[in-house]
């Protein structure tokens, strides 16, 4: 009879499902995971996390970049293990920042030429790699040294030689193209540069060089920017050899030459100056420097011409040139009687047969001839005359002074 009030019957099973919806239902609480009707762990879905993205600056595939352009490469959740970039087995050096997120390139890059750039991130969601490729411009005007003084193979030079640079165009940056200039010596001391000129750049020390080392210049104009469409295409190096300290005064008041080799007096030479009776055949005090040689020489007097007051044309023999204004130190039989005592030149040192030509012989491009006595100051322009110039104004040519 019972029976009859409930119709058919649920299994047990069904109502405890029932009645577990209805606390459910009227239950005004969260559930925690792991606690009833809260879900256990089976019941999460779990998302790994992503790997580290690589970015990679110029972009692939581009064309005409500028050389001195730098090449950056970036990583999003993850850091930086490895970054090459590349051209004919020659990498580009470049550097991290503090996180490993970043990778800057530290030089310029080569005009026309094809980079390759690989990178390796490595982060939570695994490691990852990528690749890319761009091309360089052609510049239009290519940049590079046309020559370097000294730059004689095998070549000794003396303690107060400057390092001249002539380019091969008009340089209009020359912050740039002088940062790239540099200097290595195994005696360091102080130097800068100087323009004289938009081709023509040099290099002096502060004291005379160190004596007995060599002196390493390089230029790494590779990818320089040189000024509108014009880029370096290539480095250059020259090696140096600085010899003995020869330095040399010449007293043209008590006519006498003193020559020393690394402190040691070498020759005594009793000498003629010039007349000073004009400007020109007045000898020019200051700190010269040794430049040529010639064996004979024609010396003929500046502006005039046979006939003229004045003119004369002498041949000499071991004649060392000391400036642009037609000094040299040379012999001079027919003064003989008169060095050591009077000047009567026409503005040269004049010295005796085998002297001069002892002194032809030892002689080394920048050696010192150090001039004293006269009222004519040798201009720092004329000839190799830069130690007339303070070093203090000296540096002020260069561009990177502040």
């Amino acid at each position: 009879m019972l029976s009859a009030h409930f119709g058919s019957r649920l299994p047990i099973a069904g109502v405890a499902v029932a009645m577990a919806a209805v606390l459910t239902a009227c239950s005004g609480g969260s559930a925690t995971p792991g606690s009833p009707g809260g879900g256990g762990p089976g019941d999460a879905t779990t998302q790994s996390p992503a790997g580290p993205s690589i970015k990679i600056s110029p972009v692939k595939g581009s064309a005409k970049v500028r050389p001195d352009k730098s090449v950056v490469v970036t990583a999003a959740n993850g850091s930086l293990e490895e970054v090459t970039v590349q051209a004919g087995g020659e990498s580009v050096e470049g550097e991290f920042d503090s996180a490993h997120a970043k990778w800057t390139s530290k030089q310029p890059l080569k005009p026309s030429t094809t980079y390759t750039v690989s990178a390796k991130a490595s982060g939570a969601g695994g490691p990852t790699t990528a690749t890319s490729q761009f091309s360089t411009l052609k510049p239009k005007y290519e940049l590079a040294v046309a020559d370097v003084t000294p730059g004689i193979k095998g070549e000794t030079v003396g303690v107060g030689m400057p390092i001249m640079v002539t380019f091969n165009q008009a340089v209009t940056d020359k912050a740039a193209v002088e940062q790239a200039l540099e200097i290595e010596a195994e005696k360091p001391v102080t130097g800068a540069w100087r323009w004289i000129n938009d081709r023509l750049v040099m290099y002096r020390t502060a004291k005379y060089w160190p004596a007995h080392q060599k002196v390493t210049f390089t230029a790494h104009l590779a990818g320089v920017h040189g000024g509108k469409d014009m880029y370096g295409t290539e480095d250059h190096t020259t090696t140096i050899k600085i010899g003995a300290a020869w330095i040399s005064t010449v007293n043209t008041k008590t006519h006498i030459m003193v020559v020393k080799r690394d402190g040691k007096t070498v020759q005594t030479m009793k000498i003629s100056a010039g007349k000073a009776t004009t400007r020109e055949y007045t000898t020019t005090s200051g700190i010269h420097l040794t430049m040529e040689r010639g064996n004979p020489v024609t010396m003929i007097s500046p502006g005039k011409k046979e006939g003229d007051p004045g003119y004369y044309k002498e041949v000499v023999n071991h004649a060392v040139r000391i400036s642009n204004s037609g000094e040299y130190v040379h012999s001079a039989p027919w003064s003989v009687g008169s060095q050591g005592r009077a000047n009567v030149s026409h503005g040269c040192v004049n010295a005796r047969p085998d002297q001069a030509k002892w002194f032809y012989e030892n002689f080394h491009r920048g050696d010192v001839v150090k001039i004293v006595g006269t009222t004519r100051i040798l201009e720092w322009n004329n000839g190799w005359g830069f130690w007339q110039m303070p070093f203090k104004q000296w540096k002020k040519g260069s561009a990177l002074e502040s």
